[in-house]
């Protein structure tokens, strides 16, 4: 009877948070709704650059014009509500843990959230300027280079969302370490492949030319050095030994 009472609290306490998001995703739609051109300008301002003066955004569908800065304004909400949305996601999970769990949590959330950001902003301020900038100017004199709205904003959703959890390296390698399920010494004899891996999910998650490739892949081999490096100085500052050192 008490386990049911307690998953019943359990369960309340989670639709109370989840609601608690949504309210706080719905607000941010309300305060930015009146600066939708503005920051659909300012997502298009990569391509706006690259694109030959005079040239203006081409819009292929009927209702694109409407759809396209809706879908940036929900984006953004999404990303301007993604504090209150961690928030809630901790007020259901903190009361489980213990103290130093509880801090060494919140530690790690925001170092993978400023990490996140770190990718998102390295993705639009240079690699979407770079990218573009190339595949424009490389375009045959009898092709007119003007993408359709639609298409380069799930372009540009693709590469941020891949960039940002590209990026989510260190955490991902200081996360294994820490909890012991591969050794530091392991994922340093790795590095060969991590390489090799690098390059192919580039290869996956980026447009089909080496620029982009190159500039996703290169910042995930030195963000996984930079892993391996705070990983040890954690394994050492907790005075942990993760499971077996191979030799």
């Amino acid at each position: 009877m008490s386990e049911g009472i307690r998953l019943l609290s359990e369960l309340k306490a989670l639709r109370r948070c989840f609601i608690r998001a949504i309210i706080g995703f719905v607000i941010a739609i309300a305060a930015l709704s009146p600066f939708t051109n503005e920051i659909f300008s300012f997502v298009a301002l990569p391509l706006i650059s690259a694109l030959p003066r005079g040239q203006a955004l081409m819009s292929v569908g009927v209702i694109t014009p409407v759809l396209a800065p809706l879908k940036v304004l929900l984006f953004a909400a999404i990303f301007l509500s993604l504090p209150n949305t961690l928030w809630q996601i901790w007020a259901f999970v903190s009361p489980g843990l213990y103290k130093k769990e509880k801090r060494r949590a919140v530690v790690f959330v925001v170092c993978a959230l400023v990490l996140a950001l770190t990718g998102s902003a390295y993705c639009y301020f240079t690699v979407l300027k770079l990218v573009l900038g190339f595949i424009a100017s490389v375009s045959p004199l009898f092709v007119t280079f003007a993408p359709d709205i639609n298409a380069y904003l799930d372009f540009v959703l693709h590469m941020t969302m891949a960039f940002a959890l590209s990026f989510e390296t260190p955490a991902v390698v200081v996360l294994l370490c820490r909890s012991g399920a591969v050794g530091i010494a392991r994922l340093r004899k790795s590095r060969r492949y991590v390489i090799i891996g690098a390059f192919t999910l580039s290869a996956v998650l980026t447009p089909p030319d080496v620029l982009s490739q190159l500039m996703l892949a290169l910042p995930l081999c030195l963000l996984y050095e930079a892993g391996l490096i705070a990983a040890s100085i954690v394994c050492n500052w907790h005075k942990t030994q993760p499971l077996q050192t191979e030799s």
